[in-house]
């Protein structure tokens, strides 16, 4: 059996959360988060993980408005992430609506009892999971049909 994993992005403008797959595809994990100040070192970083986890394609949140799914500025500002990071990345990138992931992190935290605080890298890692899982969840069902 060959691996599956794959890894989320929840990409934001001065941190990044990641998440990956375990091998078989199926279940999502928070894995860390990247504080940055040049993108550039952080797509280098994302690269590596991609890498080290022999991911077979990543899969990044996509902030489309709750009000009725439209494109707005923080789609651009993804697009141009993902633009930079296809160009040291070959692999598929998949964008999917992450609305609600960030929201959904802080009551996934909140329920076990911890607060955000200032550790915001927390809720980023575990939006990217949210993100991912999502995602597998999807490609799960497309591979029945």
């Amino acid at each position: 059996m060959t691996d599956k994993v794959f890894i989320g992005i929840d990409y934001g403008e001065r941190r990044i959360g990641l998440a990956r797959s375990d091998p078989t595809g199926l279940i999502a994990s928070a894995y860390k988060t990247i504080s940055f100040a040049s993108i550039k070192k952080a797509i280098e970083e994302i690269v590596n993980d991609i890498a080290e986890c022999r991911a077979v394609g990543v899969v990044v949140g996509y902030p489309v408005s709750p009000a009725g799914g439209k494109m707005g500025e923080r789609c651009k500002m993804v697009d141009a992430f993902i633009a930079r990071l296809e160009k040291k990345y070959a692999g598929p990138i998949y964008r999917i609506d992450e609305r609600y992931s960030s929201k959904e992190a802080e009551e996934i935290i909140h329920m076990h009892g911890k607060r955000t605080g200032r550790k915001k890298g927390r809720i980023d890692k575990i939006a990217a999971a949210i993100i991912l899982q999502r995602f597998l969840d999807e490609y799960d069902q497309l591979k029945n049909i």
